[in-house]
C-alpha cells in the first residue's frame, strides 16, 4: 500500500508539512503588528459589552440569529420548492432580527466594533508575516517566450498591458486564439530555443504549460492573468500586480516545486471528485456560478440522493466507499471554510494533500454547517485531511472531475501521484512571499501573545 500519513492535527486548521513556526525569534515589527491586533480585538469587546451592559439577553440572542441564519441559509441552498422557500423565509427573519440588534445596540457601535475588528485582523496578518522560499539567483532568460490567453480573467491580460509589457522586457508574445493548441505551441517555441517558457492565463493554462517546461527541463513562468490564481498565490505571488510577474523573465529567484498527476495529466493545484465536480460540469456555472450551486445542490445533496460512486482506500488504510467531496491538491491545503480553498504553505513537500467529506444529509448538515461557521471544520466527525505519495479512486463509469477548475470525465480507476520537485519555477525577486497561514490558530490570543513577547519559534 502506498504510503500514507492521516492528519487529525492538535492545532486545529493546521496540516502536513505547514509550518506554524520557525526557529528564530520575531521581529520587532511583527511584535508591534502583534501588540496592535490584541489592543484592538480587546478595544472591540470592551465596545460591545459598554453597549450591551443594560441589555443582558442581547448578546445570547444576537448568537441565536447567527446561527439560525447560517443553518437556515444551508437549508435554502439544498432544499427545493416549499422547503427553500420556509427555509428563506427563517434566514431572512433572523436577519432582519441582526439588524434590529444594530439599532438596538447604535449604528456607531457597530461600525466602531466593525473597524477594530478589521484592524486586529489585519494586524494579525503582518504579525504572522510571509514565508519566503528558498530559491537560486538567476541572469534573465536568453530567449523568453510568454504564451497570453487574452480571454481569460475577463480580459486580464489586455486590462494590464501584458503584450507591451512583456515586449518591452525582451520576451516574444504569442497569443492565444479560439481552438489552440496550447502544448503544440510550447512544444514548438522549445524546440526554435526558448530557455524560459511562460504563460498568462488561468490554472489550467499554466498546468499545460508546466507540463511542457517539466519535460524539457527548462524554466517557467506564471503570470497571474487568470480569475482565481491559486497556483500564483501559493508560489507568493502578488496577484494584483500582475505586469510585475514578468520580471520573472529578468534577474530572477529559481526553486523546484511539486506537480501533481493523474493518469498522463498534469495539475498544479487540484483535482476535485464528487458534488463540486458535478457542479463545475455545467455550462452555466463559468458564468454564474452561485446560481449554478443553487440550483443543483438540491438534486445533489437533498433527500434520497444516492452518494458519489468514489471508491478510495481512507486514511486509516481501510477501503471508504464513497465521499460526497474529495480533492487531491499537489501538497496539502489548509481549508479553513466550506467556501473556498484555503492555501498551501509549502509546494515542495513531496506529497499529495487529500481532502474527503462525507455528509449524511438528514442529520449531519447542521452539525457540519455550524462547525464551518465558527472555523472548526476539523472537528467534523465526516472530514479527513491526509497526505500520500499515490492515492487510486475506482468508480462504476466514467467520473466528473475538475482539474484545476476544468470539468472533464475521467475513465477510471484514477491513478493519482506526486512528481517531487519536478518543475523549475522563476520568481520576481520582489515578489511577496507565501501568504501567513490563514486557521484559526494565528489568530488566538495565545499564539499573538507568544510573537508580542518576542518568543522563539514564532
Amino acid at each position: 500500500m502506498p504510503h500514507q500519513r492521516w492528519h487529525r492535527s492538535r492545532v486545529p486548521g493546521t496540516v502536513p508539512g505547514a509550518r506554524v513556526a520557525g526557529g528564530s525569534r520575531p521581529s520587532p515589527s511583527r511584535r508591534l503588528a502583534a501588540a496592535v491586533a490584541l489592543l484592538c480585538a480587546a478595544a472591540a469587546l470592551a465596545v460591545v459589552l459598554e453597549a450591551l451592559a443594560d441589555r443582558p439577553i442581547a448578546l445570547p440572542v444576537s448568537i441565536v440569529a447567527v446561527a439560525v441564519t447560517l443553518l437556515a441559509g444551508w437549508a435554502a441552498l439544498v432544499g427545493r420548492g416549499s422547503r427553500r422557500a420556509m427555509a428563506t423565509l427563517v434566514a431572512a427573519v433572523a436577519f432582519g432580527g441582526l439588524i434590529a440588534f444594530a439599532g438596538a445596540a447604535g449604528l456607531v457601535t457597530v461600525f466602531v466594533t466593525a473597524a477594530l475588528l478589521a484592524a486586529s485582523g489585519v494586524a494579525a496578518r503582518g504579525a504572522f508575516g510571509r514565508h519566503r522560499p528558498s530559491g537560486t539567483r538567476v541572469g534573465p532568460a536568453r530567449h523568453g517566450v510568454l504564451f497570453v490567453n487574452t480571454r481569460s480573467g475577463g480580459g486580464a491580460a489586455g486590462r494590464h498591458n501584458l503584450a507591451e509589457e512583456a515586449g518591452r522586457r525582451g520576451v516574444a508574445v504569442v497569443p492565444l486564439t479560439p481552438n489552440t493548441d496550447l502544448r503544440s505551441l510550447a512544444e514548438k517555441a522549445v524546440a526554435d530555443g526558448a530557455d524560459v517558457i511562460g504563460i498568462a492565463g488561468g490554472d489550467g493554462s499554466q498546468a499545460l504549460v508546466a507540463d511542457v517546461a517539466r519535460r524539457h527541463d527548462i524554466a517557467f513562468v506564471c503570470v497571474p492573468a487568470g480569475t482565481r490564481n491559486h497556483f500564483a498565490l501559493d508560489l507568493g505571488l502578488d496577484r494584483r500586480n500582475v505586469a510585475g510577474a514578468l520580471d520573472a523573465f529578468g534577474e530572477a529567484v529559481e526553486r523546484r516545486v511539486d506537480l501533481g498527476q493523474v493518469g498522463g495529466r498534469v495539475f498544479v493545484n487540484n483535482v476535485s471528485l464528487g458534488v463540486y465536480a458535478e457542479i463545475v460540469q455545467s455550462d452555466s456555472y463559468r458564468n454564474a456560478k452561485a446560481g449554478t450551486a443553487a440550483a443543483m445542490l438540491p438534486d445533489l445533496l437533498g433527500p434520497g440522493r444516492a452518494p458519489p460512486d468514489l471508491r478510495f482506500t481512507g486514511p486509516d488504510g481501510q477501503p471508504e466507499p464513497t465521499a460526497d467531496v474529495l480533492l487531491v491538491s499537489n501538497n496539502a491545503y489548509q481549508l479553513h471554510s466550506l467556501g473556498g480553498l484555503g492555501t498551501r504553505p509549502r509546494l515542495d513537500g513531496g506529497n499529495l494533500g487529500v481532502t474527503a467529506l462525507r455528509v449524511d444529509r438528514a442529520q449531519d448538515v447542521p452539525t457540519l454547517v455550524a462547525l464551518e461557521s465558527v472555523g472548526a471544520l476539523d472537528r467534523f466527525h465526516g472530514f479527513h485531511q491526509w497526505t500520500s505519495q499515490v492515492l487510486r479512486v475506482d468508480a462504476a463509469s466514467p467520473t466528473s472531475v475538475g482539474v484545476d477548475g476544468e470539468a472533464l470525465r475521467l475513465t477510471p480507476p484514477l491513478v493519482f501521484s506526486c512528481l517531487p520537485a519536478a518543475l523549475r519555477v522563476r520568481l520576481p525577486p520582489q515578489a511577496p512571499g507565501v501568504p501567513p497561514l490563514r486557521p484559526r490558530v494565528c489568530a488566538t490570543p495565545s499564539a499573538l501573545l507568544h510573537i508580542a513577547a518576542g518568543r522563539p519559534g514564532t
